[in-house]
């Protein structure tokens, strides 16, 4: 009668939870609605984009090779985009084989001592997750970084456009006195243009290369103003203080927004913090129940639904602007 009372009570919690989490994905995929339609028109827009700036692209110009992103990779990506996105002067297969050979050769020395059991999955996550990660972090700091810089550049361009200079000499200037990685990425255009590449062509290959929103905008620009015509140097001036009020915007979010991401990584972490606590303070408050047969699977519909409350107040408290 009490295995039958324990199964029963097993089936109930799973199916609560099975039911608590149901609710909380579909809360989250209302939720995040409004942005799919968002990034499916910024999408549509990118492949618009493309297919025009390929139709006028000379043949063989510099900034076709450097677009060359190569094949997107379970996990990895594109190792290119990656790569050159984190401002490393190496190539993808380069980054896809060390991490590779990192992995096996991790994986071999700690099976050694752990057996194939422990030391694979650990050799593989230490040799191809962590750096990832790593890269992944390194990237983001970098585009974060150049977003900060943008509008001094915008507004370096626009003082050298008012007093006569051409648009080559401006991105030259931008090149020669802004540090990295905006420095880097202008001289990487005056170089296109230097090998014939057109101008907004060669905007448009920066804006592929780090994926910046607002980089988007300033390629977009240039663009339209090539195509219609204009004051190139007004448009760049009010493009500036355009990105410079986002910025703003996007700290003041992030100020407002400090308090519900530290109570998200307070809770996320706060039922493994207590578990390791009472594990060694009272090892028999847990010992005591490990081998009964509902442990485990209670357990386990406790881990789901803590990773899943992680997951969805890791949602709720990033704000992509």
């Amino acid at each position: 009668m009490s295995g039958i009372d324990a199964s029963a009570a097993v089936a109930l919690t799973a199916l609560i939870a099975l039911g608590g989490v149901a609710a909380l994905l579909g809360a989250t995929v209302l939720m995040s609605r409004a942005r799919a339609r968002d990034a499916a028109m910024i999408a549509r827009m990118r492949r618009e984009t493309a297919r025009a700036r390929d139709a006028a692209r000379p043949a063989g110009t510099l900034q076709k090779r450097m677009a060359e992103g190569g094949p997107a990779l379970p996990f990895y990506g594109n190792p290119n985009q990656l790569v050159r996105g984190a401002g490393l002067r190496l190539s993808g297969r380069a980054f896809v084989a060390a991490t590779l050979g990192a992995a096996i050769v991790l994986g071999g020395a700690i099976s050694l001592s752990l057996g194939p059991l422990i030391g694979g999955p650990l050799g593989i996550g230490l040799g191809v997750f962590v750096p990832v990660v790593v890269l992944r972090r390194k990237r983001d700091v970098r585009l974060d970084r150049l977003s900060r810089q943008l509008p001094d550049a915008l507004d370096l361009m626009a003082r050298g456009l008012r007093v006569g200079h051409p648009v080559a000499a401006t991105i030259g200037n931008v090149a020669r006195t802004m540090p990295d990685p905006i420095g880097t990425e202008f001289a990487l255009v005056a170089q296109q243009i230097r090998h014939g590449d057109y101008l907004p062509d060669a905007f448009s290959d920066l804006a592929d290369r780090v994926r910046q929103e607002d980089i988007d905008y300033f390629a977009a620009s240039i663009r339209v103003q090539h195509g219609t015509g204009g004051n190139l140097a007004e448009m760049i001036e009010t493009l500036s203080q355009v990105v410079r009020a986002r910025l703003m915007l996007r700290r003041r979010v992030k100020s407002l927004s400090a308090e519900g991401r530290l109570s998200a990584l307070l809770l996320s972490s706060l039922p493994f913090l207590i578990y390791g606590a009472t594990s060694i303070i009272a090892p028999d408050y847990y010992g005591a129940v490990r081998h009964h047969p509902a442990f485990l699977p209670i357990a386990g519909i406790v881990i789901a639904l803590v990773v899943t409350n992680g997951l969805i107040l890791r949602r709720l408290t990033r704000f992509e602007m």
